[in-house]
């Protein structure tokens, strides 16, 4: 692959991924590339027939100009197209950390590209010449799956950031609320009173919108587990760059109280 293509991708599309995997998944798109004219047209039918939205492209190149990551749910993508093939995009896709469900097409007797691309991330592969139900099913499990994980991971980023808005303090009390500590407890160990333990309490519980011990540890927990399954380890500071075009064709050719 031309070095200059992978140059040509803003080093802030990392934090593009954070930002589509932070939203809810409402409205993804499918993205299909391939150079064929009837089977980008065919597919693009059979799933606006089915209430699925898609978008289609010959090449690569074209794919790339246009991506957000924030839109797209699902990549069927052709393995043999002109310039960029469907390895090299993948492996492209791969080094920026933008983690799509991959459903590749390829001819009869090419499974061991097919294979290829499965050990490169893609989630399925389809033969041609496709069954048009099947392909459709296939398409609409892997949106769904991806939908589900996107507003999964959104709910985690809001209450990190909640998490995010308590004070040193009201951490260090809430760590040791989580933990089981009664508020005699917390209040020795920390050196305060009882009464600025109860009022820290008070303030926690309506900063992160919980009602009860059971919600807030539910929510701690549920916020941990959820940053390391989006390798993370630490609510975001700052809201990402905006997403901006993979390609450019000038370029390839508090204290507390």
């Amino acid at each position: 692959m031309d070095n200059s293509i992978v140059e040509a991708i803003p080093a802030g599309i990392a934090g593009a991924r954070n930002a589509a995997v932070s939203r809810a998944g409402h409205g993804l798109r499918v993205a299909v590339v391939d150079d064929d004219d009837s089977i980008r047209f065919l597919v693009q039918t059979l799933l606006e027939r089915d209430g699925l939205g898609a978008e289609t492209f010959p090449t690569a190149e074209a794919f790339l100009e246009a991506f957000r990551p924030e839109t797209v749910g699902c990549l069927v993508l052709d393995l043999h197209l002109p310039g960029i093939n469907g390895l090299e995009l993948q492996e492209l896709l791969n080094r920026q950390g933008i983690e799509i469900p991959v459903i590749v097409f390829t001819a009869q007797g090419s499974i061991p590209k097919a294979v290829a691309a499965l050990k490169n991330g893609a989630v399925d592969f389809v033969e041609k010449p496709f069954d048009n139900k099947d392909l459709v099913r296939r398409i609409r499990d892997y949106l769904a799956s991806e939908s589900t994980k996107r507003a999964q991971g959104n709910a985690s980023h809001s209450a990190a950031f909640r998490l995010a808005s308590l004070t040193r303090r009201e951490r260090e009390v809430m760590d040791r609320i989580v933990a089981g500590r009664l508020n005699k407890h917390i209040a020795d160990e920390l050196g305060i009173c009882i009464k600025t333990v109860e009022f820290h309490r008070s303030r926690i519980m309506q900063k992160i919108g919980v009602h009860s011990v059971a919600e807030l540890v539910q929510l701690t927990l549920g916020t941990r587990a959820g940053r390391a399954a989006l390798g993370e380890h630490a609510p975001p500071e700052a809201a990402p760059r905006p997403a901006t075009r993979l390609f450019d064709k000038k370029r390839a050719g508090p204290a507390g109280a």
